[in-house]
């Protein structure tokens, strides 16, 4: 998925394959990988929230997250409305937190909306 804002081009986010877990490359404007996001192996809801966790570019520090936030028995069963939070660090670029905003709408497309 590619994040643009006012014509200009922020980024990308790249699905990477994984068996079990859901893995994504953030990319800047040049195609460069600078952050990680892999999600967890139980997607549902239904199991409380879904943390996403944003990872340095080596996968190896956590450096913030995308959350899928469990509003209820009531909301999450007769309801479409679903309520996410992200974090990130205030020093990231600009473009970044574009992307990584985007990401969150992507991972809300592709693991919490019901098809119709």
């Amino acid at each position: 998925m590619q994040v643009t804002a006012s014509g200009v081009i922020c980024g990308h986010i790249e699905q990477t394959w994984s068996l079990f877990e859901p893995k994504f490359k953030v990319c800047d404007s040049s195609g460069e990988t600078v952050l990680r996001i892999e999600g967890p192996f139980c997607t549902f809801s239904f199991c409380g929230d879904v943390v996403f966790k944003v990872l340095s570019r080596d996968g190896d520090t956590q450096i913030g997250c995308i959350t899928k936030q469990w509003s209820g028995l009531a909301r999450e069963v007769f309801t479409d409305a679903d309520h996410f939070g992200i974090s990130f660090p205030m020093d990231l670029d600009v473009n970044i937190k574009a992307v990584l905003l985007g990401a969150c709408f992507l991972i809300d497309f592709m693991y919490f909306e019901t098809k119709q």
